[in-house]
């Protein structure tokens, strides 16, 4: 396996750190001060939050082992960022709390954060695919 901590994969793991660090900002937040406004959502921050920090640690490691805990990951990322991404649009009233949209880290397929989790995970899953093979 080629070093998965060199080039384009620090760059991608350094990534995800960013975003896990956000997430979890947002969600410890949300949770702390708000979650009685917006159970739903607020939860599903917090359950991204989690997903990224485990694939950031996996991501970084070398192992098989790992790397299968980081294709797991980050195949729940995506699918999280396409459901919940989709579900903020066909059922926008589930992310609306008091008349106010409420967004979450995958809803709207991650538009509060440039829609960069609906594209993180695609690269994570083409690197650790090159990675595997290199």
């Amino acid at each position: 396996m080629a070093k998965r901590n060199l080039g384009i994969g620090r760059l991608l793991i350094a990534a995800y750190a960013v975003l896990a660090l956000a997430a979890t900002g947002r969600a410890g937040y949300e949770l702390a001060a708000k979650f009685d406004q917006a159970p739903l959502p607020y939860a599903l921050s917090a359950l991204s939050a989690v997903i990224y920090i485990v694939a950031t640690i996996a991501l970084a490691r070398s192992t098989s082992g790992w790397r299968t805990v980081a294709y797991v990951a980050v195949i729940i990322e995506l699918t999280g960022v396409i459901l919940i991404g989709a579900a903020s649009f066909i059922w926008p009233e589930v992310f609306t709390y008091g008349g106010k949209q409420v967004k979450t880290v995958w809803s709207f397929f991650g538009i509060a954060y440039g829609c960069i989790p609906v594209v993180l995970p695609v690269l994570g899953l083409m690197w650790l695919g090159k990675a595997k093979k290199g």
